[in-house]
């Protein structure tokens, strides 16, 4: 799964946006259990970039909200 850039997060619509934001939380909490777990991740900074990321995409679901 990608990183999502601040202008394709804006473009989608909400309903995209909740389906994307569902997949990366699933994604982070998979990457969280193989990190609990003691093995060693793929990319150890794929959990940072998924946070990132769910936060971009609240932070423009909430201005949205607010117009």
């Amino acid at each position: 799964m990608t990183i999502l850039r601040t202008d394709e997060v804006r473009n989608m619509n909400s309903n995209e946006r909740q389906d994307e934001l569902d997949k990366l939380r699933l994604e982070l909490v998979r990457e969280r259990a193989v990190a609990s777990a003691g093995g060693a991740p793929e990319n150890p900074g794929r959990i940072r970039e998924i946070r990132r990321t769910i936060a971009r995409i609240k932070t423009i679901q909430k201005e949205l909200k607010e117009k």
